[in-house]
């Protein structure tokens, strides 16, 4: 029923965001990890030695290309097979990336870090009490002066466009989303169809979506000071941007 809150459990598990996420689109997202970690770079104006928390790491394909150039970097993720793959690939670069297993909403660090990222839409799959809570724990996480970078989906661009379903294969495997937006939470809520190896699984999920304001007023309110966003391509963001990166200081 739509306004229904689904269980938080079931928002980010390790059944949607697990081995079967990278077997579908991890080849699709390598392809681009340099680029887009030098963009981060870029974004938050990153040097050699800088503190850096990438929080939602998954397998660490920023992460890692942070770490190599310099930056000390740690990454948390709630899934421990990903973070498994992470630490294979730092150690097969000769990359020192700390990786820790835990809760985004209660982060283990006081004015620790120079900067954190949220990358590629990892933020929103809490209730808004959990997600405001994530924003208050970057904001404790931060030392002064530091930055938070939020990278996720424009809602208004891809309400305008919306696709209801989309399908991926790779190797004879499919995994088929259905997809519907609920005005009532803000969230894109996905129904998910996996086939792989001969076996299928159905599994559901949903992120929150947000307008640029929204999330500007929900990061001021977390005691960040200054707030802007940006598109893609590092440009001011606007009503034709497909990507929405805000920036935020502490």
């Amino acid at each position: 029923m739509t306004g229904t809150v689904p269980d938080t459990r079931d928002a980010f598990g390790e059944d949607v965001f697990g081995d079967d996420w990278v077997h579908f689109f991890g080849g699709l997202l390598d392809s681009n990890s340099d680029q887009e970690a030098a963009f981060v770079g870029k974004l938050l104006d990153l040097e050699p030695g800088r503190e850096v928390l990438d929080l939602g790491c998954g397998y660490g394909r920023i992460a890692n290309h942070l770490a190599a150039g310099g930056c000390r970097t740690t990454g948390l993720d709630a899934q421990p097979s990903l973070l498994e793959l992470a630490r294979r690939d730092a150690a097969a670069r000769g990359l020192d990336v700390d990786y820790v297993q835990g809760d985004m909403r209660d982060l283990p660090w006081t004015e620790r870090f120079d900067a954190v990222l949220c990358w590629f839409t990892s933020f929103g799959y809490f209730d808004d009490d959990g997600n405001r809570r994530v924003l208050a724990e970057v904001a404790r996480a931060l030392r002064p002066g530091g930055r938070f970078l939020v990278e996720t989906m424009s809602r208004d661009w891809m309400l305008a466009r919306f696709q209801h379903a989309s399908v991926v294969e790779r190797d004879g495997d499919r995994v088929v989303d259905r997809h519907r937006y609920d005005p009532l939470t803000g969230r894109l809520v996905t129904e998910r169809t996996l086939i792989r190896d001969g076996e299928m699984r159905d599994t559901r999920y949903f992120v929150r979506l947000f307008t640029f304001t929204e999330l500007r007023d929900w990061l001021l309110a977390a005691g960040f000071t200054e707030v802007r966003g940006v598109d893609e391509m590092g440009e001011p963001f606007g009503p034709d941007s497909n990507r929405m990166i805000v920036i935020a200081t502490r």
